[in-house]
């Protein structure tokens, strides 16, 4: 069921509440027909999903300083909010089918569930219910991979290659069949990431010196995509993987 909010409500009712779940606001007005034909469709899939979005109505007749915080400049104009700010819109009185997908984009789906769920199990039905996804193939190997299943964590990530993570996985379980580097990937799993980082790229610049040609022999690009695998788990301005991919750029080239 829709609220009516107020410029005197709005931070609590919207702001703040969508912190918590994602909050749709629809700006409309009284004299407003398209707004009138919108309402139902909102209100709908608002019930159809059970406390996971709320829904609000601002007036902007009588909330005008709110319309013109957020550029309302012609309605029915829908927002909706997550985490206090703007994560969607769209104007006009859209089919209910339109409705129906702008609210599925802010309701997590069943696999986003199972994948912050976290458990081997939810995992395994999150990849069956999305398989084209690799973060959840990529958190499914990586479970696999904790009890030692090295087999079944590359059975996991199949089918992704080109995804820095997954192709991160399949070569650290390629090098551990070959006895390359097992000591780096023992220390990777005790949180040692830079201890890792070091060992991989020791073993990386080694491979460098004896490829034949001057160029990266398999096991060379094998220890390559391990080392891009880790570090793409970093972000971008991290100041140890700017320094750890300087020198893997070196390496390689």
């Amino acid at each position: 069921m829709a609220i009516d909010v107020t410029e005197t409500s709005f931070e609590q009712e919207v702001v703040e509440r969508s912190r918590a779940v994602p909050v749709v606001v629809d700006f409309w007005a009284e004299w407003c027909g398209p707004c009138r034909t919108l309402t139902p469709a909102l209100e709908a899939a608002e019930s159809a999903r059970a406390g996971k979005v709320a829904l609000a109505k601002v007036d902007v007749d009588a909330n005008q300083a709110l319309a013109a915080r957020f550029g309302v400049q012609g309605i029915p104009a829908v927002k909706a909010f997550r985490d206090g700010a703007v994560v969607d819109e769209f104007v006009g009185a859209v089919p209910r089918a339109q409705v129906e997908t702008f609210f599925d984009r802010l309701v997590p789906s069943r696999a986003d569930e199972l994948l912050a769920a976290g458990d081997e199990l939810s995992l395994r039905e999150a990849a069956e219910l999305e398989p084209r996804r690799a973060d959840v193939a990529v958190a499914l190997a990586r479970k696999r991979l904790e009890r030692g299943a090295d087999d079944d964590a590359l059975a996991a990530v199949k089918g992704h290659e080109g995804d820095f993570a997954a192709d991160g996985i399949a070569a650290r379980v390629e090098l551990v069949k070959a006895g390359v580097s097992p000591q780096a990937f023992e220390a990777l799993d005790r949180g040692e990431r830079d201890a890792a980082l070091g060992a991989l790229l020791d073993a990386l610049e080694e491979a460098g010196r004896f490829a034949h040609g001057g160029g990266r022999d398999e096991l060379g690009e094998r220890l390559r995509r391990a080392i891009v695998g880790i570090l793409s788990e970093l972000p971008p301005n991290d100041e140890t993987a700017i320094s750890y991919r300087r020198r893997l750029a070196t390496a390689l080239y």
